[in-house]
């Protein structure tokens, strides 16, 4: 009797450690931290190498109707997939193999859609978090009794525990200024917001912005809040001139050409026509700065205001039309590859790039 009970302890003892070994491993997996240089999808954190062919501002959806009527209630998800869906696989028939969805909150953004078609196409999907202010149509009333501070938390918020209780977290921060020579009191709320936020989360800047002067003017509130130039993209950067583009990328700003689409309208060289696209690109690689470009369609534009949402603006006319056009001008596999895979995953990896460390 004596042998049985030590049996039975024995063996209670090792269904014990067994189980105590089981629950150390749960919370190790659960405990595990991210790695440290990753990108976040609307599936979770992915490794930069895993992106591929990147567009790096498209849209889906747009709801123009402004922040005190936008919501979800607006669009059917079912009916934006059926329409947006061929269009996304067009772009994946093209190479395609992530992009980044740049619609704000109170502009359309919707996490969940994004996931959905994500999973319906295979595309990687990545969304944002931030406030478009270049029209204060697009701003929510809280904005305006918030303080940088305040946004900042909300944000931060929004990167750690998901956005809208969908467990979905933003990959990106996306903001947009007025394209004005100066900026306004609440174009310099977004921007310090912006700033406070990437230096909690490493997420990188992407600002509608257009000219120049606007860009440095964003450029100097991240310095004074010591956040280094390599967090920031201009966007719509071809609205500046090409030596502000220059200027900006030798300091470490990231140079979107965004709108690059085949306008039947302009004639070869016209500006914003391919040729002109290709040309400046070209000037920027010529001045050591290729891996400085970001470049993308700003096309999609389900409008939820349309009957049936509108005409959607494809995502191929980069290598129908661009591609060949830089190819004509000397580039190579390589410098397309630094263009479309390279400078996407190095500019959006989740890294707090402060004026020490960029």
């Amino acid at each position: 009797m004596e042998n049985e009970n030590r049996s039975n302890d024995y063996a209670w003892n090792i269904i014990l450690w067994l189980i105590l070994f089981l629950v150390f491993g749960i919370v190790i997996i659960a405990c595990k931290p991210e790695p440290r240089n990753y990108i976040l999808t609307v599936n979770g954190p992915v490794d930069p190498e895993r992106l591929g062919i990147t567009l790096t501002h498209e849209h889906i959806l747009v709801d123009f109707i402004g922040a005190d009527s936008t919501g979800y209630f607006r669009w059917n998800r079912d009916s934006v997939i059926a329409k947006t869906l061929p269009v996304v696989l067009k772009a994946k028939n093209a190479g395609v193999t992530t992009i980044y969805e740049c619609t704000p909150e109170y502009l359309g953004r919707d996490p969940l859609l994004l996931k959905e078609l994500s999973d319906k196409s295979g595309i990687t999907f990545i969304t944002n978090t931030g406030y478009y202010g270049f029209n204060n149509k697009y701003l929510p009333q809280a904005f305006y009794k918030s303080d940088a501070e305040t946004l900042a938390e909300k944000w931060t918020d929004e990167f750690f525990n998901g956005i809208e209780g969908t467990g979905i977290r933003p990959g990106f921060i996306k903001i947009a200024v007025n394209s004005s020579d100066s900026l306004s009191p609440a174009d310099e709320k977004i921007i310090t917001a912006a700033a406070l936020t990437h230096l909690k989360t490493g997420l990188t800047i992407a600002s509608h912005t257009g000219p120049g002067k606007p860009a440095f003017a964003q450029i100097e509130i991240l310095r004074k809040n010591g956040v280094h130039p390599s967090a920031f993209i201009w966007v719509h950067a071809q609205s500046g001139t090409i030596e502000s583009n220059i200027e900006a990328a030798k300091k470490g700003t990231w140079i979107s050409l965004d709108n690059v689409r085949n306008r039947q309208n302009l004639k070869p060289g016209d500006r914003f026509s391919i040729d002109w696209y290709a040309d400046r690109i070209k000037v920027l690689k010529d001045n050591m700065l290729i891996h400085k470009i970001l470049i993308s369609h700003d096309s999609g534009w389900y409008d939820p205001a349309k009957p049936g949402g509108g005409t959607i603006n494809g995502y191929t006319d980069i290598f129908e039309y661009l591609i060949p056009a830089l190819k004509n001008r000397g580039f190579t596999d390589s410098d397309i590859e630094q263009l479309l895979i390279k400078n996407p995953a190095a500019a959006f990896t989740i890294n707090i790039r402060n004026l020490d460390r960029p």
